[in-house]
């Protein structure tokens, strides 16, 4: 996958962009950098990537909202890396568009785990109603459909709504915001305790272990992903 793969990688730390682009590069993927909010914007109008790497503290333009300005007119994927740890930068970056968020320092290995991530999913985007499997579970989007080891689970509406939105997103962070608004509709008001209650409700139909979710993770604070087998 990663042979002809176009990544940009935007932060200003010149010392990180050596190490990714050296990182990336082994791995087969054709690196741009930047180093500004401003240079990012030219560059991904101009060079068309397939992925954005992004930190958010940049010099001139933060990264949330050179995140934001890119979504009004691409939804090629964004993960943002940054040394701000605190839930509400997590989910501002979300919000804004970004796909995932790694916080700095990182390790190469998971870098490179959520990119085969992001990309699976812009893959998948491409066809209109995908199977998705991993592991003993089937997701049948076109038929509204789910297995477990060939066995059809029986979802509620509300739970296969909730499975449907993180399966169309495999791997990347849905905030509770974002599957509230999915679900329940912009006026979902105060539905966050029942959002808590489908998604437990979801791993005891699906998960091999439910206390230790091999499929549903959560994010605290932030919110929830699919992870899907490569």
């Amino acid at each position: 996958m990663s042979e002809g793969t176009r990544i940009l990688i935007v932060d200003d730390d010149t010392q990180v962009l050596r190490s990714l682009r050296s990182g990336l590069t082994a791995r087969g993927y054709d690196i741009v950098t930047a180093i500004g909010g401003a240079t990012a914007l030219i560059a991904a109008a101009d060079t068309v990537p397939d992925l954005i790497v992004l930190d958010l503290g940049l010099p001139d333009i933060d990264g949330v909202e050179v995140c934001r300005r890119i979504r009004e007119w691409s939804a090629l994927p964004i993960i943002v890396l940054s040394a701000r740890e605190r839930e509400t930068d997590k989910i501002a970056a979300l919000d804004a568009g970004a796909d995932d968020y790694l916080t700095k320092p990182f390790g190469m290995g998971e870098l490179l785990a959520r990119v085969r991530a992001a990309l699976r999913r812009t893959t998948a985007n491409r066809g209109e109603e995908p199977i998705l499997r991993s592991g003993d579970v089937t997701i049948d989007l076109a038929h509204r459909r789910v297995e477990l080891r060939g066995q059809e689970v029986h979802l509620t509406p509300k739970e296969y709504d909730l499975l449907k939105q993180l399966a169309k997103h495999p791997g990347k962070v849905l905030t509770q915001r974002q599957l509230l608004g999915a679900v329940w509709g912009p006026e979902y008001g105060d539905e966050g305790h029942y959002l808590r209650v489908h998604m437990r409700s979801l791993r005891l139909k699906i998960e091999p272990e439910p206390s230790r979710p091999r499929y549903l993770i959560t994010e605290p604070g932030v919110g929830y992903r699919l992870l899907m087998d490569s």
